[in-house]
Parts: C-alpha cells; sequence; structure tokens
C-alpha cells in the first residue's frame, strides 16, 4: 500500500467507567489533546456537583502500537468515553458501554473496588471483552508506603477478577490531578506509562460497512444558519454526506448536510467511528439522546424474548409478574416479565434445544433460576426503539443508592420482538404450566367403571374434561367418561379394569378407609398453554 493510499486513522473507543469520584474525568482530561463538544463534565450540573451526570467525549492520537504496523496506520486515535459513576445514572453508564472496545475500570486505591465498581466490572463483563484496571489517586498515598499498598490492592483487585473474563487483565497506577493538554500542571503520575499500557492492549475492532447505518446520539444542539447537530458513536453500518437518515423517534427523515470527526470535515464514516452529523434543522430538545438510522433499519418495539441470565451478584429473587427497569438500546423503561424455560421434551432425542423457535415448547417458571437454559419475555410499559439483535440488562433502580447492594439482576440478548396488538403473537408461544387435580373414587359401578368426586365443582362443565387420562393412586389408569348426576361426580373408565384389592378397598366402609388411610384417589394432571385463549388442556 503505498503511503498516500494510508488510512489517516483507526479510532478506537475506550469506556472509563468506575465508582464516582474515583477521578475517572481528571483521568480523561490529563490524557486527552482533544476535545470534543462534550467532554471534561461541560454539563453545568456535572461543574456544580462535582461529578459527571453525562457522556463526556475526548480523544488523543498516538503513534501506532508496533503489533498493528500491519495495519499501516499514519495515526492511531483512542476516543474515551467517561461514563458516569453515581449510583443513579445506570441508564447513562449503559449507554456508553455500548460503544466501547475496551473498558478502563478506575479504581481509587485509597478505597478499593466499591459498589458502583463492581456494577461497572458487571456492565463490563456483558458488553466487552477487553479491559484494564487504573489505580488512580497514588499521590494521596503516603510515599514510604506507596509502593506497598499498590502491591496488597494490586493482588487484591487480580483475585477479584479471577472468576471473570478478565482475569489476567493489566493493572497500572497512576495520579491524575487535574491537567491536560493546556495545563502546565505536571503532577500526573506515570500518564505515559498509562498510555503504554493502553497503546499494547489495543487491537483492530472489527469494522464493517455492511448492514444498516445505525447511531447512537448522545448529545444534540443547534447551530443557527446551519442546522441541527447531532453528536455520537455508528454502531452499525456507514454514512455519508447527502445521506437521508430516519430519527425513529420523531418519526422524521432528515439529509445529512456535513459531518466532522474531532472538528475535521469528513466525508464519510463507518461503524465504531465517532462523528458529529449536521443535518437540516430540528428542535434539538426533542432528542437529546437516541438512536438515528437509515430508513426503516429500527422498529418500535412494544415486546420482546429475550435469551436471560441472572447476574450471580444480584441477591434477590427475580419473580414472574415482576416489574424491573429494563435498560434497551438508549433506553430504560419498566417492564414486566414472564420466564420460561426449554422442555426436555423439545426433539425426539430428548436433548434440549439451543435456540428459541415457536415450533418448540416451553415451561413457565415462577422465577428467574441461576442454572439452565432460560427466557424472558418482557412486556414494556411503554414502546422502545433499538435493533433486532440488542442485548438488555435488568436493574432494580429504586434499591437506595446508599445500600452495599448490586441493582443489576439480569441480562440477555433480544431473540424475537413484537410490535403493538402483540397478543395475537402470543397466542403462537408454547408456555405451559402443568395443572394437577386430586379427587375421591366413591364407589364402583364394574369392574371397569368407578364414581369419584372433588375434581370439579357443583357448576363445572365435566364435559370439557372428556376423555382426559387419569390414574388412581393405587395405579390404574382411564378416562373420563362422562358426568354422573348434578353434583359434580364423574366416571371414569379403566382400561384394564380395577385390581382385586383396589375393588375391596372402595367396596369397604368410607370409615374404615379413612383409619387405615387407605382412600383411593383419582388424579388428573394436564398442561395448560399460558396464552392460549381457548384455554385448552394438553396430555402426552
Amino acid at each position: 500500500m503505498a503511503a498516500s493510499e494510508k488510512k489517516k486513522f483507526l479510532n478506537f473507543n475506550v469506556g472509563v467507567l468506575g465508582h464516582v469520584d474515583s477521578g475517572k474525568t481528571s483521568l480523561a482530561k490529563i490524557l486527552s489533546s482533544i476535545a470534543s463538544t462534550a467532554s471534561f463534565d461541560k454539563n453545568p450540573q456535572s461543574r456544580e456537583r462535582g461529578i459527571t451526570l453525562d457522556l463526556g467525549f475526548s480523544s488523543f492520537i498516538v503513534e501506532p502500537p508496533d503489533h498493528l504496523q500491519q495495519l499501516e496506520l499514519e495515526k492511531f486515535q483512542f476516543t474515551l468515553v467517561d461514563c458516569p459513576g453515581h449510583a443513579s445514572l445506570i441508564r447513562t453508564i449503559m449507554g456508553g458501554a455500548q460503544i466501547i472496545d475496551l473498558m478502563m475500570l478506575v479504581v481509587d486505591v485509597t478505597k478499593g473496588i466499591q459498589t458502583q465498581t463492581a456494577e461497572c466490572l458487571i456492565i463490563g463483563q456483558i458488553t466487552c471483552d477487553k479491559m484494564i484496571v487504573v489505580l488512580n489517586k497514588i499521590d494521596l498515598l503516603d510515599e514510604s508506603k506507596r509502593q506497598a499498598i499498590i502491591d496488597k490492592m494490586t493482588k487484591r483487585i487480580q483475585k477479584t477478577l479471577e472468576p471473570t473474563k478478565f482475569a489476567g487483565s493489566s493493572i497500572v497506577s497512576v495520579s491524575a490531578k487535574p491537567g491536560g493538554p493546556e495545563s502546565t500542571d505536571t503532577s500526573g503520575i506515570n500518564i505515559q506509562g498509562l498510555i503504554d499500557t493502553l497503546k499494547s492492549n489495543a487491537f483492530s475492532p472489527k469494522r464493517s460497512t455492511t448492514g444498516p447505518f445505525i447511531y447512537a446520539v448522545d448529545h444534540c444542539f443547534l447551530i443557527k444558519g446551519q442546522g441541527t447537530v447531532m453528536t455520537g458513536t455508528i454502531l452499525s453500518g456507514k454514512v455519508s454526506v447527502n445521506d437521508q437518515i430516519e430519527i425513529p423517534a420523531l418519526k422524521e427523515v432528515k439529509k445529512v448536510k456535513s459531518m466532522q470527526m474531532f472538528k475535521k470535515p469528513i466525508e464519510k464514516a463507518i461503524q465504531g467511528d465517532r462523528i458529529g452529523l449536521c443535518v437540516t434543522q430540528f428542535d434539538p430538545k426533542l432528542l437529546e439522546r437516541g438512536l438515528v438510522c437509515s430508513i426503516n433499519a429500527l422498529p418500535t418495539i412494544d415486546a420482546a424474548i429475550v435469551d436471560i441470565k441472572k447476574i450471580q451478584y444480584y441477591k434477590g429473587s427475580v419473580q414472574t409478574k415482576s416489574k424491573f427497569h429494563i435498560t434497551v438500546g438508549y433506553e430504560t423503561v419498566m417492564g414486566n416479565l414472564t420466564f420460561f424455560s426449554e422442555s426436555n421434551h423439545n426433539n425426539d432425542e430428548g436433548k434440549v434445544d439451543s435456540k428459541f423457535t415457536f415450533d418448540s415448547e416451553y415451561k413457565y417458571e415462577e422465577e428467574l433460576l441461576d442454572v439452565g437454559k432460560q427466557y424472558l419475555l418482557v412486556e414494556f410499559e411503554r414502546p422502545v426503539i433499538c435493533s433486532a439483535d440488542s442485548y438488555i440488562i435488568g436493574s432494580r433502580l429504586d434499591t437506595d443508592v446508599h445500600a452495599n447492594i448490586c441493582r443489576l439482576a439480569f441480562y440477555g440478548s433480544l431473540v424475537k420482538t413484537f410490535g403493538p396488538n402483540y397478543s395475537k403473537d402470543l397466542e403462537a408461544l408454547k408456555i405451559f404450566k402443568w395443572k394437577q387435580r386430586q379427587g375421591v373414587v366413591e364407589r364402583k359401578t364394574d369392574d371397569y367403571t368407578v364414581v369419584c368426586n372433588g375434581l370439579f365443582k357443583k357448576e363445572s362443565n365435566i364435559e370439557a374434561f372428556r376423555n382426559l387420562k387419569v390414574e388412581l393412586s393405587t395405579g390404574e389408569k382411564g378416562v373420563i367418561e362422562s358426568s354422573f348426576g348434578q353434583s359434580g361426580k364423574f366416571k371414569v373408565r379403566l382400561s384394564d379394569g380395577l385390581k382385586e384389592e383396589t375393588s375391596e378397598l372402595i367396596s369397604s366402609k368410607k370409615k374404615k378407609q379413612e383409619a387405615h388411610n387407605e382412600i383411593v384417589r383419582v388424579n388428573l394432571k394436564f398442561k395448560r398453554y399460558i396464552y392460549d385463549s381457548k384455554k385448552r388442556m394438553i396430555q402426552t
């Protein structure tokens, strides 16, 4: 490849996550040499409260890492996504986590792993494959004891990471006092060591220009005389100047007038790039954060089926029919939950299927279990916009923010989505509950027929249960033949007749049966699909 044909640079997104006040923003500031329109806590509330309330973006450019020389890049750009650490802002953390290639977990060396640090680690395990840990604020340690404390904290974090996908991650210790590209403050400690660690852990992320254009917008503002600018990261596909793009939340189509990448004009961009798009004017207050896409690329969904897993650190139960906060795409809404699992009878070999299909049967579950293959039907309290292959996280954001507990309960990926009037679609969903009733055999009319009571109420339509299989407590099998009289009694026809000892038990006096606990019972077991409007009873 000729030098003139080289790519100018490759963009690599680094998520900066950690507990509130661990120094994430200061770290991003001292690292970065070029800041975007939304970086370093420009939100006035952030400055007032001293914490990050929104995603911040900044970047710095380095010489390409040695192990990526084969890409023949001129420059390598790190884009830092500064995610808030405050307990009430997990919605925003999720928004940032979806667009990162590598996670940088910032830990206050004087405090270690705290509640939100652990939650960020969980989000990282769900959304990212590679991480480095930064032990920040080492300047606060007594210099004579500094290295010993760093070594002790390093070993503690290594042990914490052992059971995770991040076992063996690089750990680097730094101090990131406020400084930055235009500051003369050089009090940062080992910042170059952190840059070297980032470079050594960098890789060439998979980027594709195929598929629909989906763009995660995190900020929106108006430039008079030019149009409305949206800033964000491309999640999939590509975009060029003069393309028509859709804003699904507004149900509007806009033309791309111009684009920039960190203040430099560009003509096109692909998956993974962080860019600003200027489109024909609309009110930016209508879209503070959300998804933009190629026309008709993103559906609005009212419910979804999710391949689900429980988060092991969540200590509470997650019950069917309960409500949880569901974060999907760039939205967090309340969702009503129904759990179900794969039936062992989904195929002839008795093996459990690994992929959801409407042709299979599923067992209704009262709660989310810790083991086994499970699915979730989540019904959103309001429609959400997301891609069909999005992942979700379920959480309890109403938990006391001061409680030292994990609020993240479960996660998974969408396998099927539903639009309005989805109740009709659910008719085809074969989720069953086992139903069991038990009655008493009162007498026999002959060796093949018995009269029973106790399964039905007087007003029940026994005819609806005709020909259903039953079994006596003594082992005989038969079917419900008909009603008997008007009081809820019914006849059972036994295929092989009564055993002699059973016949003697039934013929004995009731008081004698009760005294010896020898009452013969009749058991009816069937399954019913929970979304079957006809409420049919199924037996195998």
